[in-house]
């Protein structure tokens, strides 16, 4: 086996291991993962419409009214009359949306202090100019198909 493939074998086993992470999240907070993506840009952006979500998540306004549907009924957001667009609705974060988020935001940062916390800065620089250049490579590989 090439180192390549060696090496791809462990970023497809570290893809799985993040996703089993993000998996006992929404277990514990009883969410999908495209309502935590909700959430999160929400949470990073504030108020915004469905609009302006859809567009955030390379998704349908119609995929968004779905996943909207489903935070209002769990009392994660509510949605608001917008203040100068009679036409639109802000997506808002209710008190759970809020913790939820916050939730998420400690768990993320926890996750990075125990997995890069005692990498030395100039390893992690490599790792991260290595990460963003695999990453890019690989969209546009995507994008190829």
């Amino acid at each position: 086996m090439s180192t390549q493939t060696e090496v791809l074998d462990r970023v497809l086993h570290l893809a799985t291991l993040v996703q089993a992470d993000l998996a006992r999240f929404e277990r514990e907070q009883g969410l999908t993962t495209s309502r935590v993506h909700v959430l999160w840009v929400v949470g990073a952006g504030g108020p915004s419409t469905q609009q302006a979500l859809a567009q955030a998540l390379g998704v349908t306004p119609r995929n968004v009214t779905g996943l909207v549907d489903g935070l209002v009924a769990s009392g994660h957001v509510t949605r608001e009359e917008h203040p100068t667009d009679r036409r639109a609705t802000l997506v808002t974060l209710t008190e759970l949306g809020t913790r939820t988020v916050d939730d998420l935001v400690a768990s993320h940062t926890d996750l990075a202090a125990r997995l890069f916390g005692d990498v030395p800065p100039e390893r992690l620089a490599v790792f991260s100019e290595v990460l963003d250049d695999t990453t890019r490579r690989f969209a546009r590989l995507m994008e190829e198909t």
